[in-house]
């Protein structure tokens, strides 16, 4: 019997943005009488939480969230178990390597990168951003070499953006990998229920027009 696996995390008014907006979530419920009905407004960036990154992110002319088709986010997927790695430290090549020996990769994959770290540090501001492990420039290289169709993430996977001050251009593993024309899909959890077994991964996500970022809700399907 088939088993859905949630692997989205909770956002609330306690959930903060990345350090380049900082935004906490906002929330407005809006009532009406005389019985109970409400509804709920939101303020947030759209790269709080559990999100899905478009190209236009760190390219002028890149493509929105809008215009990814759903099967790009959705399909086979493998996880990389780099679960051994400390905070704050690299993710290197030589590690996706290591951990490429002990699963089936294949072309046009979704690859997503296990490390652990928002299982343990979602909720803790700013400790999740600035103590996260990051991913090298050439870890980024050798995830785009394999030529998945997206790629996934657990952990503040971009250095630079833990810092105070950055420009567009020490984006480097985000444009390296969304210069690949593929997706990402950033701030998964509890990826350590997949094992190292291919499985069905899903990451729909709200179709906003004009946007480089998009709120989603990720989950696998295990037989």
């Amino acid at each position: 019997m088939s088993k859905i696996v949630d692997l989205t995390v909770t956002v609330s008014t306690e959930t903060k943005s990345p350090p380049s907006t900082d935004m906490r979530v906002e929330l407005q419920e809006h009532h009406r009488g005389p019985g109970f009905w409400q509804v709920t407004s939101i303020h947030q960036s759209l790269h709080t939480g559990t999100h899905v990154d478009s190209a236009l992110h760190c390219f002028e002319n890149g493509g929105t969230t809008a215009e990814i088709p759903l099967d790009q986010v959705c399909g086979t997927a493998v996880v990389l178990d780099c679960s051994y790695v400390e905070p704050g430290q690299p993710i290197e090549m030589k590690d996706l390597e290591r951990a490429s020996k002990e699963v089936d990769v294949r072309e046009d994959d979704i690859l997503i990168v296990r490390t652990d770290w928002t299982d343990k540090m979602w909720g803790k501001f700013p400790e999740f951003f600035v103590n996260s492990p990051h991913l090298t420039p050439e870890a980024a290289e050798w995830l785009v070499a394999q030529k998945p169709k997206a790629f996934g993430f657990d952990f503040f996977e971009e250095y630079s953006a833990r810092l105070p001050e950055f420009t567009s251009e020490d984006f480097v593993v985000h444009r390296i990998m969304l210069g690949s024309g593929k997706p990402l899909l950033e701030q998964a959890t509890n990826l350590h229920l997949l094992g190292k077994q291919r499985v069905q991964f899903f990451a729909p996500f709200y179709k906003i027009a004009g946007t480089e970022g998009a709120p989603a809700r990720f989950f696998a399907i295990l037989d």
